[in-house]
């Protein structure tokens, strides 16, 4: 029978649209304002003192708050307005000191039984919900610098293994040179470091009184490769780093050759943030320097969790934490806790060749931060504000080498608050090149809201219109085309909720586009529809053919303008992504509701009857 549809496609669109209401149903309950407390030392856990303190710094501030949840070693303080989350974290940060990090959140409002559904609302960007833009920039002249130095180390290794005499290997103006006694002893140093590395190095060859030098220059190609190696691992430490924050959902990509952007929504305080991403820091594995160690093979540094505990290391690097792969916590056989590392090919060969010569010595993980401090100048009689990167060494484990060790090994002697907390710096503490501030910006609470409201404006006024202009040209069939399009939006905000899609302005203007693009094909259904009507075909017959036949023009249309957007997605940044995003999806949902729902509804109505006429507007 021409117009009907079997029981199981209408119970599939029907579980669709339910579906597609549950979990579209969150963005109804925006998320209060809120001040997250935690502790600034790991496995400390949030006393009723502290919370009682919390309070009354609110309380004494004259700020209103509700909703007060402690889990764990976190406070969560819902506030009445954004405004006021900047005036609380000051009170509360006055009051608590550094002993403890207060952040702005989001607190969500979904009511349980949606959220134990695994629905949630979509996360708002940066232009819609206000807070921190920095681009960052990578430190390649440093980087370089500390690669040069893993090589001069590691040539004199490699050279002693193959018993390869050398007179010095030193470093000049980024240059590695070596010298040797004779040219024949030059000539196999030369055959050798081009078959151990690879062509990584321009050789030129410089004679002297004294010696046969080789000059070693690291090839452009070879400084591309570290280029792109160290913002690829910097992108993955700094999200890592800033998806510990309690804000809503930042986005860390990079731009250009060597630069990074990053953009912390809902965050309004950059000296705060910038203090978070600072945490991004490098780590050493050095050997503890022998009693009476001079100073110029030496350092000594203190505890990161004790300032008055000191320890001398040797300055020679073994290998740092971008050669970790992977770093968790467990117990020894005494349920004493630890921490699991694993390293790459090269930092585990270099950890094997150090730890063959040193069982029963201590080796220490040095914690290298590099973090902006603010000094002032006197310029024409006046202060003016400067940013200078600090570096910061302190030790976070120094523990007794049990055996030989490469690639897996265990560091003990830790406890329970540090096991973890080291666990994680290895994980995600580890820049691979230093990297600098090189522009910040701050969107106000206020914009974004205003920017929420012109872009819902936006979609109201577009759906609107829409929906007039398909009631008046096509009638009943209007109807149901607009009923279809109420559907495609609740699915594609659905849609965007499941997958976490983040929403911005460019987002809203493809979800006003996707409201002219979703009745466009049924547009075409219909005016095929009257077509057939005119060319004499009875309704029921004229409404098969209208859709059949609009169906293929539907669907080229369509995956072009998808194949567009999936390039957007591919090859553009934040805003174009967004707005790919919602094209794309946009596209999916209306090529389903304007050929599946408005046939169902249409089936429905007509399906199986005797029809003289349609209610299709125009004459037919």
């Amino acid at each position: 029978m021409l117009n009907k549809y079997p029981l199981w496609k209408n119970l599939l669109i029907l579980a669709a649209i339910v579906l597609g209401l549950i979990y579209a149903a969150p963005n109804l309950y925006p998320p209060d304002p809120a001040i997250q407390v935690t502790p600034a030392q790991a496995g400390a856990e949030m006393s009723s003192t502290t919370l009682k303190q919390v309070e009354s710094a609110l309380s004494d501030a004259g700020i209103k708050f509700f909703g007060t949840e402690v889990n764990g070693s976190t406070a969560l303080l819902r506030l009445n307005t954004a405004g006021d989350q900047l005036p609380a974290k000051a009170a509360i940060q006055r009051q608590l000191g550094d002993d403890y990090v207060v952040a702005l959140n989001l607190a969500p409002t979904t009511p349980t039984w949606l959220a134990d559904l695994g629905a949630g609302p979509m996360t708002l960007g940066l232009d819609l919900s206000g807070g921190v833009h920095f681009l960052m920039e990578v430190d390649m002249d440093e980087y370089v610098t500390g690669r040069i130095d893993n090589y001069r180390d590691d040539l004199r290794t490699r050279l002693r293994e193959e018993d390869i005499k050398y007179r010095r290997v030193v470093i000049e103006d980024n240059t590695v040179r070596l010298s040797f006694r004779d040219d024949a002893t030059r000539a196999s140093a030369r055959g050798f470091i081009n078959r151990a590395y690879n062509n990584e190095f321009l050789i030129r060859e410089e004679n002297d009184a004294e010696y046969f030098d080789l000059v070693l220059q690291i090839t452009e190609q070879k400084i591309r490769e570290f280029e792109d190696y160290a913002v690829k691992q910097n992108l993955v430490t700094l999200r890592n780093r800033v998806n510990e924050l309690g804000v809503a959902e930042p986005l860390v990509q990079r731009q250009g050759r060597n630069r990074i952007v990053v953009e912390l929504p809902g965050v309004q305080d950059t000296a705060e943030a910038k203090k978070i991403l600072g945490k991004a820091a490098n780590l050493e594995f050095r050997m503890e320097a022998e009693p009476g160690a001079s100073r110029f093979s030496s350092e000594e540094y203190t505890f990161r969790n004790n300032e008055f505990r000191t320890a001398r290391l040797e300055k020679a690097v073994i290998t740092t934490g971008d050669s970790v792969t992977n770093a968790k916590t467990g117990f020894d056989q005494n349920s004493l806790p630890l921490v699991n590392v694993s390293l790459d090919a090269k930092g585990g060969a270099r950890m094997s060749q150090n730890t063959k010569k040193s069982v029963g010595k201590r080796m220490a993980v040095l914690f290298v931060e590099r973090k902006p401090k603010t000094t002032y100048e006197i310029v024409d009689g006046v202060e003016v504000p400067k940013t200078v990167q600090v570096v910061e060494k302190s030790i976070i484990s120094l523990a007794t080498i049990q055996g030989v060790f490469g690639s897996n090994f265990q560091i003990t002697g830790l406890d329970s608050a540090e096991a973890p907390e080291l666990a994680l710096l290895l994980r995600a503490g580890a820049l691979a090149a230093p990297m600098d501030f090189v522009e910040e910006r701050t969107v106000g609470p206020s914009l974004g809201k205003e920017n929420i409201e012109m872009g819902a404006r936006s979609v109201v006024v577009g759906l609107a219109l829409v929906l007039v202009a398909m009631l008046v040209f096509y009638r009943t069939f209007g109807l149901l085309a607009n009923i279809a399009l109420a559907v495609n939006l609740i699915l594609l905000v659905a849609l965007m909720s499941i997958i976490g899609a983040t929403l911005t302005l460019p987002g809203i203007a493809g979800i006003v586009l996707t409201v002219g693009m979703a009745v466009d094909a049924n547009v075409l259904i219909f005016s095929r529809i009257r077509e057939e009507m005119r060319a004499g075909r009875s309704p029921q017959q004229a409404i098969h053919e209208g859709y059949d036949r609009a169906f293929l023009t539907i669907f080229d249309a369509n995956l072009t303008t998808l194949i567009v957007a999936v390039i957007l997605f591919a090859v553009g940044t934040g805003p174009v992504k967004g707005f790919a995003v919602t094209l794309s999806f946009g596209i999916l949902t209306s090529m389903f509701t304007a050929i599946m729902v408005t046939r169902a509804l249409t089936n429905l109505i007509y399906g199986g009857r005797r029809t003289e006429s349609l209610s299709i507007g125009g004459k037919v």
